[in-house]
């Protein structure tokens, strides 16, 4: 399936995890993740490419619920001059980017006032708690696939839920199994050889360990 213009609609979602509260006592309080597997479901709509990680940590801190969008939650930081005033995409300086949905926002939302104009922005990496990068091996050499780069400019990082709902320290352990929906992997990757580099982070922004999947073609681990 080939998308025009490269088009790409990317959906990070959590599909399911499952917990065992309260194990050994000897648990990290920084998170330790293994690899588990992946998956590749082809759909007549969005297809699916799903990895399973098993993770524990002794507090119990992870995930993020849509209250958790306040600092050191939000998603974007709003960039300003020196003066302290928002950068607009009228008054841009020569070092920053065109317009992308990226990097740029129309009429924001601000302290609950819309600021009617377009607003040059920064990513948080602390909205997300798990964090996904994809290399493609060439020649023997992995050379990273960056999302956040033209045309895509997105992110297959993502958020999952809260495992414990209270803030009561609890040591937990269990798997996430963690689906990212796409039109274009096809198109993509065709047969190129891919890997996965994962990581989770709590909400003490502890990131835990990188994992790494195996090499892998779409078709290979295709379900």
């Amino acid at each position: 399936m080939k998308l025009k213009n490269y088009t790409l609609f990317v959906i990070p979602i959590l599909l399911t995890w499952t917990a065992c509260i309260s194990p050994p006592e000897d648990f990290p309080t920084v998170p330790e993740i293994e690899f588990n597997s992946m998956e590749f479901v082809q759909t007549t709509g969005a297809d699916s490419l799903i990895l399973t990680i098993t993770f524990r940590d002794s507090e119990g801190d992870l995930g993020l619920n849509a209250r958790d969008i306040f600092p050191p939650f939000n998603e974007l930081n709003y960039l300003t001059d020196d003066n302290g005033n928002f950068i607009t995409y009228s008054d841009r300086p020569e070092d920053a980017p065109d317009f992308n949905n990226r990097d740029w926002v129309i009429f924001p939302l601000i302290n609950n006032v819309e600021i009617p104009d377009t607003l040059w922005v920064s990513q948080n990496p602390d909205h997300y708690n798990i964090f996904v990068d994809f290399f493609i091996k060439r020649g023997g050499t992995y050379t990273e696939f960056d999302w956040s780069d033209p045309p895509y400019y997105t992110t297959f990082d993502g958020r999952f839920p809260r495992m414990l709902e209270e803030e009561r320290a609890r040591s937990i352990e269990g798997q996430i199994r963690y689906s990212m929906l796409s039109l274009g992997w096809n198109s993509i990757f065709r047969t190129d050889t891919v890997r996965l580099e994962i990581q989770i982070q709590d909400r003490a922004l502890n990131r835990s360990n990188v994992v790494t999947s195996p090499d892998f073609t779409l078709s290979q681990i295709e379900r």
